[in-house]
């Protein structure tokens, strides 16, 4: 990351934010942080949860909200969320660098099962830079992976399942079949059930995670899955890089599913800007 465009943060103060503005809505970025690469420290800092949050089983103040669930999405100039079906192309080296941050800081690291198979997920690992932080913040080594999923048609040979670092998640209906769910917990998997149905109640999911603890939510996509979320109400903030690529095509955008009656607003945080990529943060007003 290399330059900086401070906004005025228009919602509720946070841990760290962009610098506040100054005349016309706008400040000088400071000196140290213009055109030269953030450590993965500064953009922890930058990219920080909200404080206090309310985890369970310890005092916080009666407003703090309980859990903070955030999204994480590339979409270039013309909507698309991909390209051939992976978001991959259309991502960068700085892209990746907060992609890492934001996983960094989570408790939790959510995803649908789609997008589990196409992108190839592995266990979250344990990373140097952010062992004091996570250390001091009560958090294990590295974030859980939960995987959305009604049908419980995943691999549970795959490292995410056999081998990570924290037991990996399994959000699910009620309905889910008794051989997957076993399945899934013969392999090392935790099932969540977060739903009455086949499927899974976005509150319900956030919920349960919450009250295991991992009140710093990250959710990755899929469209089908953050538009569900969005839907339901509970997304906190979209931590949102725009690429300045054009692909064409019929791509999903970053949200799938019905129309919303009423279009939900969120408020500008933050903006960073490197090599033409834009990486904003808006939070739901």
């Amino acid at each position: 990351m290399r330059r900086l465009f401070p906004v005025t943060d228009q919602t509720a103060p946070a841990a760290a934010t962009a610098p506040q503005a100054q005349s016309e809505g706008r400040s000088e970025a400071p000196a140290h942080l213009v055109d030269r690469e953030w450590t993965l420290d500064e953009l922890a800092e930058a990219y920080a949860y909200p404080a206090p949050l309310a985890t369970p089983g310890t005092p916080a103040a009666s407003d703090a909200p309980h859990r903070w669930l955030r999204a994480n999405m590339v979409s270039t100039l013309d909507g698309a969320a991909q390209h051939d079906g992976r978001s991959q192309a259309i991502s960068s080296d700085a892209d990746m660098r907060i992609f890492g941050t934001l996983r960094g800081l989570a408790d939790v690291v959510i995803a649908g099962a789609e997008t589990v198979r196409l992108e190839g997920y592995r266990p979250a690992r344990a990373r140097d830079a952010f062992a004091a932080r996570r250390a001091a913040d009560g958090q294990a080594p590295a974030p859980a992976i939960a995987v959305v999923s009604a049908s419980l048609n995943l691999d549970f040979s795959l490292p995410l399942f056999t081998s990570p670092l924290v037991p990996t998640l399994v959000l699910t209906g009620a309905a889910a079949s008794p051989d997957r769910v076993r399945d899934a917990e013969k392999a090392g998997a935790r099932v969540i059930v977060a739903g009455d149905g086949p499927g899974v109640e976005p509150d319900r999911a956030v919920a349960a995670l919450a009250d295991m603890g991992l009140v710093r939510q990250l959710t990755e996509g899929g469209p089908r899955l953050l538009g569900q979320f969005a839907a339901a109400g509970v997304l906190d903030e979209l931590c949102l890089t725009v690429a300045p690529l054009l692909t064409v095509g019929s791509a999903q955008r970053i949200t799938g599913g019905p129309v919303l009656p009423d279009p939900e607003r969120f408020a500008l945080a933050a903006v960073l800007e490197e090599a033409g990529f834009l990486f904003t943060r808006y939070r739901r007003i």
